[in-house]
Formats: C-alpha cells, structure tokens, sequence
C-alpha cells in the first residue's frame, strides 16, 4: 500500500538573492519519510496556486516548520514594528486557515518553530516579538556564527506537565532541546494547552484541548538529526502513527499515541 501523504509547509525564498522558490528543509523530509513513514509533499505555500480544500483533500497530514519569516501581527489585532522581523503574508493565508481546518476535522498535523506560532495564532493567540527582551527570559535565538552541529545543540531543558500529553509521549517529564526562535507566546490561544515550558517559562509544547485528532506542537527544532535524538523520534513516530490512521479512515487524538 502507498505511504500517506504529508504535506510540508515551505517558505518562499529567494535563490542566489534573484531567483524565486518555495523551499523546505531536507531534515524535514528525512523525518517525515523514515520516522513518520509518509510520503514528505512539499506544499507551495500561496493561495494563488493552492487552495486549503485542494490540500486537506490531497494530505492525510501536515507538518508547520520552522522559517525566517514571522506571523504577521495583523493576525493577531497587533501593529507591526522592526521588532517582529520579516514576514510571508502568502504563507499566513495558507497555514492559519489549514492549522484551524486540521483542528475542526481531526486531521493530524505537527507544528515545528513558526509551525508552533502558527498554530497558537490560528486559534487566536498572540506573540512576542522578540523573547530575549522581556525580563528574566534568556536568548532562545539561534547562534549567528558557528557550525550546524553547533547552532542546532541542546541548549536547554524542557519540562512537560506531570503526567500529560508530551509527559508519556516521552517517558520522561523533562528533555533537552535545541532552541532557534526569536518569538515565541505571548497570549495562548482558544484551547490551546501549554504542556511543556523552558527554564525561563517561555512555552515549548503545546496542543490542542478536546481536538478530535493529533495536533501537537513544539517550539524547538525536532527535524535536526531526529532519527539520532530520544525526543526527537517518539514526536514524529507518533505523528506518523496519527496520519496512517487518518488514511485508514481513523482519528487518533494525542492521549491515544502517547
């Protein structure tokens, strides 16, 4: 039988600063391929050439990555400043909706950096602009110099909520991850839960309460080296396991894969 479908969300970017394409990490692939057990589908992510019907009838998952860009503030009722960076207004027609219509169907999704934003904002949620300016919160963003081993290392400890969804998931209430982000929760959204935060209280883990299907989220970076990382490869497993359900016409909700 065929894999099932995930459908990746890209950014758009601009090859050799002049040259237009709509782009996803090969870390992304890799993991939805060997740990999830899917087919990785990169979505060109623009309402000018996909619509969320044609995408939520062509994936049985999706998965929100990381980016440079930002949710625009407009989402969330917010004006936009020098602090919140750079934006894919393209990017957010596509992914708010698809995030709130995977929500109202049951369909498997996991959120990833942005992903995780995204997913916050779309259920009317707001952000900060930028962590690291706010009291007693440390620098989550990404080390500007240095190798990929070293901008993608743990950094930090993140705790789950005893006995919650992320808690069994991972057989332990507090793992080490990697952290690249410059926003992050300010408000959390319309059932939105905050199953695992930072040492600093910033959230890292979040999920959808009484959603009919998989729609679990992570603030870090889980695709770097994912089937090497103990974290890492329950996350996708398991959202592997949510959207081969889904093609078999079934909806497993994030207590029953964890």
């Amino acid at each position: 039988m065929a894999r099932p479908i995930v459908g990746i969300i890209t950014n758009h970017y601009l090859l050799n600063d002049e040259y237009p394409v709509h782009a996803g990490g090969v870390m992304n692939t890799e993991a939805v391929s060997d740990l999830s057990g899917c087919i990785p589908m990169l979505i060109p992510t623009d309402p000018k050439y996909v619509s969320v019907t044609e995408l939520l009838e062509t994936c049985d998952g999706f998965l929100f990555t990381g980016g440079r860009p930002n949710v625009h503030p407009e989402e969330y009722g917010e004006d936009e400043t020098d602090a919140h960076g750079e934006f894919d207004r393209a990017r957010d027609a596509i992914a708010l909706a698809l995030v709130r219509a995977c929500v109202e169907r049951g369909q498997p999704f996991l959120g990833i950096c942005r992903g995780f934003q995204e997913v916050n904002v779309a259920m009317g949620g707001s952000l900060h602009p930028e962590i690291r300016d706010l009291p007693g919160r440390m620098n989550h963003r990404m080390p500007p110099d240095g190798t990929l081993e070293e901008k993608f290392e743990h950094r930090h400890t993140v705790s789950f909520t005893d006995g919650g969804v992320f808690h069994r998931l991972m057989g332990a209430q507090e793992v080490m991850t990697n952290t690249l982000h410059g926003q992050g929760i300010k408000t959390s959204g319309s059932r939105v839960v905050i199953d695992g935060r930072a040492p600093d209280g910033t959230p890292e883990a979040i999920y959808i309460d009484g959603a009919p299907g998989f729609t679990l989220a992570v603030q870090w970076h889980p695709e770097y080296e994912a089937a090497q990382d103990p974290v890492s490869r329950p996350l996708f497993a398991a959202f592997g396991e949510a959207t081969h359900a889904w093609a078999d016409g079934r909806k497993l909700r994030p207590a029953q894969v964890a």
